[in-house]
């Protein structure tokens, strides 16, 4: 019996402190940076709510909801989101725009319902990514024997990838798709065989990207082709020739400019002893 008054004053405690909503699950949510994303908040519909406490390692922001089906009103409390978070009606999902790095981490939404003083939290652990580029490939290559086997490394990056990027090669032959986990393949060739296609698939939780095919052929048929090539070598040959080829025209105009320049005084001065002459009588003697 002299336990049952500790029972029963520990169980008004826990009503006091209210039902923090432990048991829900951290859910995971991907951003990409320098854009928007959304918490989705969900509320029962025959809950009447007081107020929603927005925190990430601390308080964020405090959303009202309105009265008599006016909107309601959210108080940016964290300097970092000031400008950067806004209210999604109906629901009080928080918005969050612009992104950055420092975005990425643990949020929790603390409902406070209007019976009594039961809560609800919900938990979200925010990543923020980067768009992928096209991926950058590297080709090195090692002929061998007497029949020319060429063996073959195929190497795929992109730069400035971040995290949690995940690299496959896709071979392509007769029309049949082959795919290779990783970052890097190796390979071989022997003249006569057919030349397969391949081709280097990068993902993130918020985009993928896909090289240009390659074939195998062209490396290993041509002693004098470079042991490492890569796409971004042509894209960079082309640019180089375009921009020569501004300068050359420009040098031109500027060339076809001054000449004019150079000629118009002796025009000038041609035309101001013509008209001298004319004055005197005298022949013009361009003329004679």
């Amino acid at each position: 019996m002299g336990a049952l008054p500790w029972l029963l004053l520990l169980l008004l405690f826990q009503e006091a402190d209210g039902d923090s909503g432990d048991g829900v699950e951290t859910e995971e949510v991907a951003a990409v940076l320098q854009e928007s994303i959304s918490l989705p908040l969900e509320i029962p519909l025959d809950e009447e709510v007081e107020s929603i406490i927005w925190s990430s390692h601390r308080r964020l922001a405090t959303v009202v909801p309105g009265k008599g089906g006016h909107p309601g009103t959210i108080t940016v409390t964290d300097p970092k989101y000031q400008g950067r978070v806004s209210l999604l009606e109906p629901t009080f999902s928080l918005h969050i725009s612009n992104l950055s790095w420092e975005d990425s981490g643990s949020y929790q939404a603390q409902v406070n319902l209007r019976t009594s003083q039961i809560f609800t939290t919900q938990h979200y652990n925010l990543r923020v990514y980067r768009r992928l580029s096209e991926p950058h490939l590297t080709v090195k290559f090692e002929i061998s024997g007497e029949e020319g086997t060429c063996t073959m490394s195929l190497a795929c990056s992109i730069e400035k990838a971040g995290l949690d990027v995940t690299y496959s090669w896709i071979s392509w032959e007769d029309g049949t798709a082959t795919a290779h986990e990783g970052s890097v393949l190796s390979t071989s060739w022997r003249p006569g065989d057919k030349t397969p296609l391949y081709t280097c698939r990068a993902s993130n939780p918020v985009s993928n990207a896909s090289s240009r095919p390659i074939p195998a052929g062209p490396f290993c048929a041509d002693p004098g082709y470079p042991s490492e090539a890569s796409t971004s070598f042509c894209l960079l040959a082309k640019g180089l020739l375009v921009l020569l080829l501004f300068v050359i025209l420009a040098v031109g105009l500027w060339l076809i400019r001054v000449k004019t320049r150079c000629k118009m005084p002796k025009m000038r001065k041609l035309k101001r002893n013509r008209m001298r002459l004319r004055k005197k009588g005298k022949p013009d003697p361009s003329l004679a």
